[in-house]
């Protein structure tokens, strides 16, 4: 029996009094993603300007012309690697030969700036176009067959300007030692060591006016249809769209991205080389989409910097006295830049499906995970409280 001077308080009481329910657990409100990317590239526009050491990755300090080598040299790579997502990544073409329009780009532009007087604006439209006629022609003939016939075709195609290269026909592309750039007709702001911070400049541009344009692509009527005949051919078919038409003009568009880049290339590197003709040159763009996620934009620009970086430090650290210095049975391995790139891009394939951008969704869905389960469980107490209550007074 309850006491008068008790502290308890009627049963009424506890029936009519509203019991205190957890606090409500918000969930974070997330950034939009072009917030993100303008962010992104303010902050890389004003690396030149800044005196920012990382140790490791870059040479220098950001404006040192070492470490703007390297970072435009960088985001060249990740436009590069933007235009074959959108080949592979989004309408599913496993090409070999997507070097060849790089290379077309880089090669037409330092042919027409040696051997003519055209400034370098008409000498880059005019390789643009080469490049567009040239990428119509492989695409129409390539597309006639799809899987694996379709990459043995643009891999013969690509071997064949490999070897033309090479020949050097009449002079023009230098054979081995390849074409350097003529500086007559290049406005003096590109050219040079001193100018390294424009170019820097120029290869953000291109990176953001291909990431700008790929996207445009993959959101548009003929992405979406490109998508869907990646998945279900025939269902394309049936709904009346026609799939190869569809798949030459997104084939067309990534080699006139890969063209301009080759281009801009040519700018910062002052020589095309052979090597850009080739298969191999191909298959690191492969390397760059699938070590960032194919499918994800950004994480094709990601594994673009990534293996870049890689590439180019590892083949700094071979070099060194440190390596020289190891047992045969560290030596032989680290001395292999190539060979340590290869059992990164294993390891990602194996414990890392998604590559890098796989991996970050996991990461963020992981976070997100208690949160909901949280905010479940508060919205759970809160509904049995309030039944409780409602029997009390019944």
């Amino acid at each position: 029996m309850t006491s008068p001077t008790s502290t308890e308080r009627p049963a009424t009481e506890r029936a009519a009094a509203p019991e205190a329910s957890p606090a409500p657990v918000r969930e974070r409100r997330r950034l939009p993603g072009w917030l993100l990317g303008v962010v992104a590239v303010v902050v890389a526009a004003c690396l030149p300007l800044l005196n920012l050491s990382v140790p490791g990755v870059l040479p220098g300090p950001t404006y040192m012309p070492g470490s703007l080598h390297l970072m435009a040299l960088c985001m060249i790579f990740a436009a590069l690697a933007l235009s074959y997502h959108l080949l592979y990544g989004v309408a599913g073409m496993l090409s070999f030969g997507h070097a060849l329009y790089f290379a077309a780009g880089a090669y037409g532009l330092a042919i027409l700036l040696k051997y003519t007087e055209m400034p370098l604006l008409v000498a880059g439209a005019l390789s643009l176009v080469g490049a567009i006629l040239l990428a119509t022609l492989v695409g129409a003939v390539s597309l006639r067959v799809a899987g694996v016939s379709f990459a043995m075709v643009t891999l013969a195609f690509a071997q064949a300007g490999n070897v033309l290269v090479r020949r050097n026909p009449r002079g023009l592309t230098g054979g081995e030692e390849g074409v350097g750039l003529a500086t007559a007709n290049v406005p003096d702001t590109l050219v040079g060591v001193v100018n390294t911070r424009n170019m820097f400049w120029v290869a953000l541009v291109t990176l953001v006016v291909v990431y700008v344009v790929v996207t445009w692509v993959q959101r548009s009527r003929a992405g979406h249809v490109v998508e869907a005949t990646r998945e279900n051919e025939m269902r394309v078919r049936v709904i009346g769209q026609p799939p190869y038409l569809i798949r030459l003009l997104t084939f067309v568009i990534a080699g006139t991205l890969a063209a301009v880049v080759g281009m801009v290339y040519l700018l910062l590197q002052s020589q095309a080389v052979p090597a850009i003709t080739s298969a191999d040159f191909t298959i690191q763009a492969l390397i760059m989409v699938v070590l960032g996620g194919v499918g994800s934009r950004w994480g094709a620009v990601v594994g673009a910097v990534v293996y870049t970086l890689l590439d180019q430090r590892l083949s700094v650290l071979a070099g060194s006295d440190l390596v020289e210095s190891l047992p045969t049975l560290l030596r032989v391995p680290l001395s292999e830049p190539a060979f340590i790139l290869g059992v990164l891009f294993i390891l990602v394939v194996l414990f890392m499906p998604g590559g890098i951008a796989g991996g970050a969704r996991r990461l963020t869905e992981r976070r997100r995970g208690p949160v909901r389960a949280a905010g479940s469980h508060t919205k759970s107490a809160a509904e049995a409280a309030e039944r409780r209550r409602l029997e009390e007074l019944a």
